[in-house]
């Protein structure tokens, strides 16, 4: 019975100069060329995130306009206060739509 893959293959290919550098650490290193290049992209991934997080944290910056860790709760409390309020008055409107309201059809043949 033949067990299923886990892993996918790819084939790359390199110019000569970077092979021959590839293969060398591959070789100090004691890896396979599938565990160098693993690595290589684990550490590329990492970086690409990093960078990312960075730019994220670094746009942030520019739209805080002072908020410290300290008022992370009172917001947290006011936006879920908000967000209460409007379900509250959303509720109401559709109650008050349902029960009070006239249809426009009926308000077209009471006012023409």
């Amino acid at each position: 019975m033949a067990t299923a893959r886990t892993s996918r293959v790819y084939t790359i290919s390199l110019p000569a100069e970077l092979a021959r550098k590839a293969e060398a650490l591959a070789k100090r290193d004691s890896r396979s060329m599938s565990e160098l290049f693993r690595e290589a992209f684990r550490a590329y991934y990492s970086q690409e995130v990093s960078r990312t997080l960075d730019e994220i944290g670094e746009y942030a910056a520019t739209r805080n306009p002072g908020y410290t860790e300290a008022d992370v709760p009172r917001l947290i409390q006011e936006v879920r206060a908000e967000v209460r309020a409007n379900e509250v008055r959303d509720k109401g409107i559709r109650r008050k739509g349902v029960r009070g309201a006239k249809s426009p059809r009926r308000l077209s043949r009471t006012h023409s």
